[in-house]
């Protein structure tokens, strides 16, 4: 007889960033503001630049007949996951890290947690609602400097929304990985069921500080060192 020995130890590990790597008050007291505030500008300022002149025609789609700064206005308030804010946002925030008003305070445990995963072979990637271009700023403008070489993907809402099933089935695919190898980290229930749904290994990251409310369905750490020893990987210094 075959014996059942549960699910194998991750591979790949996939990984949300606000309130999983980063604290959700840094994105909502200091991204979020600091582009609300730069965006206008920015408009003008780079009014020929084609990411720009395609977030527009795609926020003209999407909101006819409305000016474009006050639907981009609309989505800020609301904290939209829209492609084309979140292109805007991106382009605000580059210009802020580049000038060294930005700086991302990862939690203390990330960067020691994932150098030691990264050293024991696993693939490391990303899945953000924030376009690609911010998460490659979050984690290249750090307090412990450039991280992102431990990266292999980056991937945002151009492979769908975070609370759908495709979306994760589409990340296997064009990665090359098998979807029982891989371990997704989120602080959101909805994301974690619809990559359980797709065959993905889960668990919720409820950090204390953030006031995240656990799950009953899923696995739960307060920490990605806590998550390493409930899958049996390495927990860093």
């Amino acid at each position: 007889m075959t014996q059942n020995t549960g699910p194998a130890t991750p591979r790949v590990v996939l990984l949300d960033i606000e309130g999983t790597t980063l604290p959700v008050a840094f994105v909502h007291k200091v991204l979020f503001p600091y582009a609300r505030a730069h965006l206008p500008a920015l408009l003008v300022q780079q009014h020929d630049n084609p990411v720009v002149v395609q977030a527009l025609a795609e926020t003209a789609q999407l909101a006819p007949g409305v000016p474009a700064a006050e639907q981009l206005e609309r989505w800020m308030d609301t904290d939209a996951k829209v492609a084309p804010l979140k292109s805007l946002q991106g382009l605000c925030w580059e210009q802020g890290y580049r000038q060294g008003e930005l700086v991302a305070d990862l939690y203390a445990d990330v960067v020691p947690t994932l150098q030691a995963w990264k050293a024991a072979g696993l693939t490391l990637a990303v899945y953000s609602s924030g376009s690609e271009a911010a998460q490659k700023l979050i984690y290249g403008y750090t307090e412990q400097g450039d991280v992102t070489p431990l990266f292999s993907a980056f991937f945002d809402l151009k492979v769908g929304g975070k609370r759908e099933s495709a979306s994760y089935r589409a990340i296997v695919q064009q990665a090359g990985w098998v979807a029982a190898d891989v371990l997704f980290l989120s602080d959101v229930v909805a994301e974690l069921e619809a990559a359980e749904q797709a065959g993905l290994q889960v668990c919720q990251i409820a950090r204390p500080e953030d006031g995240t409310v656990c799950g009953v369905r899923h696995r739960v750490a307060a920490s990605l060192p806590q998550a390493a020893r409930l899958f049996g990987l390495p927990e860093g210094a």
